[in-house]
């Protein structure tokens, strides 16, 4: 089917959003990169030759005053949310395809505006008074057409669209993709059909369908379909319930929990009382203070647990909870240090410039760091939203796996204990990225809606292998691996062992308590930051150990085999082994 749509695009949003949210000056070439390579770089950085796939250390070598920021999907569509709002100021209903990228079905909207140049112009105006940011809008018959279209601000006319797509060449088909991986799929596609001389959307257009699917499969009979202007479908829209947030300046500052918290009970008083008056419910609460320096600070709140709802009292409880953590500079510092980080490198960066300009080398000395990180938190605004509203009694639930009584009587004793205890008293245990059995497993307080440090969607190489153990200790145990000799089991820089293992005995002092090995898997090596010199997050090799002596064990050694054993009474273990020896990771069931 062919359906006009509009498309609203701000360019290389990931940048805007992460120079929005770290305070970077706009006119310095900026570039977004995941730890491994750029995902996104800003105009000026491309014109110094910055490109997407480039390493660190490469993007720093065509652009040396180049500002890295870290990739951070949450913030990219939290940030993108105000532009979506704005745009329904002007039409009804958007579909968010991707952060950056917003479409619109333009037929209603183009008449009721006049015109699709009208409607483009108000779309602009609308998001440029609302937030700030520049963008582009495009309108033609099709997804991709209509993104095209809005990189140039064009309006394509009725039946152009298989025209204008034409002299394009195939590997436009990206910028019609929504995810990572279906980026990655397209990109595939894209080099197979530059191998076989189909270099333009119009020879891609020209092919016959059946034939295109018939090699292609599914994702070339899409690709096919947007070369020739049409869509799958057309833009799904969004009606959302307004959110509803109450707000107060306190003046004067505060930077102290329980007066804080005073102000926190009152405005929870008043969200309720709104919530009551309009009839409705909501899923999270989000909690948001700013500082006297200007640092906000932003932690959401499930809501929907216990069967209660939202009371007053619960809203007050995790109000102070926040405002414990957050008084406690925590939060506050890490945000500073972020801060003064960004400022010592463009300090640096410009150093760096005059002395080039005056053929002078830099020596490394980097400006004094801040000296307010011991300062005390002082809040000048405290504001409470409630997120996911719809009317009350509107939730449907599910038809199978729905809570239980018992689960509703669990949670209401969960809030209980927290509401005496604070909420870091009840944690609940969260499966995050890492490698090893322990690194992991994260732990949250219950209830907090907080992603994980660690993406759990990233490859992680090295990780163990399935299944995942049932019981990590607390600190590793000491134990001792011998082969059916009785030697010590040791494993070198090639995963070698010296022997098959057959007895573990633990302690390792006490060879009465031995038990017999019936099987065994691995090793398996692990080389985690060896490099950080005492910085591995979440108990690395080098430095972030667990505490006691199998942590002690575990820093010693830049590399750790891992190895899996059934023993005779059935248990299975994970064993580490470092340069201080043999510990107990993890037992399976």
């Amino acid at each position: 089917m062919s359906t006009r749509t509009t498309v609203l695009w701000v360019p290389d949003w990931p940048v805007v959003a992460a120079v929005t949210a770290e305070g970077c000056p706009a006119h310095l070439p900026a570039a977004v990169h995941d730890g491994r390579r750029v995902t996104a770089a800003s105009a000026p950085a491309r014109a110094e030759g910055v490109r997407r796939g480039m390493g660190r250390r490469q993007a720093r070598g065509c652009c040396p005053q180049l500002v890295l920021l870290p990739a951070d999907d949450v913030r990219d569509v939290r940030l993108f949310e105000p532009v979506a709002v704005a745009a329904e100021t002007v039409v009804a209903g958007i579909e968010v395809a991707r952060p950056g990228l917003l479409l619109l079905g333009s037929d209603g909207a183009s008449r009721f505006h006049g015109s699709e140049e009208a409607l483009a112009v108000r779309l602009v105006d609308a998001v440029a008074a609302a937030t700030g940011y520049e963008c582009g809008v495009g309108t033609a018959d099709g997804l991709l057409a209509a993104v095209l279209a809005a990189r140039t601000g064009a309006v394509v006319e009725p039946g152009a669209s298989p025209l204008f797509l034409a002299d394009h060449g195939v590997g436009e088909l990206v910028h019609a993709t929504v995810t990572d991986d279906q980026a990655a799929e397209v990109g595939e596609l894209v080099d197979l059909l530059h191998r076989l001389g189909l270099r333009t959307l119009g020879a891609l257009a020209a092919l016959p369908a059946g034939a295109v699917h018939a090699r292609f499969g599914r994702l070339g009979s899409w690709a096919h379909l947007l070369a020739r202007g049409l869509d799958e479908r057309p833009p799904a829209r969004r009606r959302p319930e307004a959110d509803l947030e109450v707000a107060v300046d306190l003046d004067p500052p505060v930077d102290r929990v329980d007066t804080a918290t005073f102000a926190g009970r009152r405005l929870a008083e008043q969200l309720h009382a709104e919530l009551v008056r309009r009839g409705a419910s909501c899923g999270r609460l989000r909690i948001a203070v700013r500082t006297d320096e200007g640092v906000d600070l932003v932690r959401a709140w499930r809501t929907d647990l216990g069967g209660g709802g939202m009371t007053p009292a619960r809203i007050t409880d995790r109000v102070r909870w926040q405002l414990e953590g957050w008084l406690a500079a925590t939060a506050v510092a890490t945000a500073r240090d972020r801060a003064a980080g960004l400022r010592r490198e463009a300090a640096r960066d410009r150093a760096a410039g005059r002395d080039r300009a005056a053929g002078r080398d830099r020596d490394g000395v980097e400006p004094a760091p801040d000296d307010d990180a011991d300062r005390p938190v002082t809040l000048v605004r405290l504001a409470l939203t409630a997120l996911d509203v719809a009317a009350a009694g509107a939730e449907q639930g599910r038809l199978w796996g729905g809570p239980s009584g018992g689960d509703l009587r669990a949670h209401r004793a969960l809030e209980r204990v927290q509401g005496i205890v604070g909420g870091d008293g009840v944690l609940a245990a969260t499966l995050q990225g890492g490698r090893d059995a322990r690194e992991q497993v994260w732990l949250r307080p219950w209830g907090e809606q907080v992603a994980p440090p660690r993406r759990l969607d990233l490859p992680w190489p090295g990780r163990l292998p399935a299944p995942a153990p049932a019981t990590v200790p607390t600190e590793p145990r000491p134990v001792q691996v011998r082969d059916p000799a009785g030697r010590p089991v040791v494993v070198d820089e090639r995963a070698a062992m010296s022997g098959p293992p057959a007895v573990v005995v633990w302690p390792p002092d006490d060879d009465n308590l031995r038990s017999t090995v019936v099987g065994w898997a691995g090793p398996w090596l692990l080389a985690d930051r060896w490099w950080a010199g005492g910085g591995a997050p979440g108990g690395g090799t080098v430095g972030g150990t667990v505490g006691g002596t199998g942590g002690a064990l575990r820093a010693l050694s830049p590399v750790r085999a891992h190895l899996q054993v059934v023993l005779e009474d059935g248990r299975g273990l994970l064993l580490a082994r470092g340069s201080g020896g043999w510990t107990c990771e993890a037992v399976y069931d």
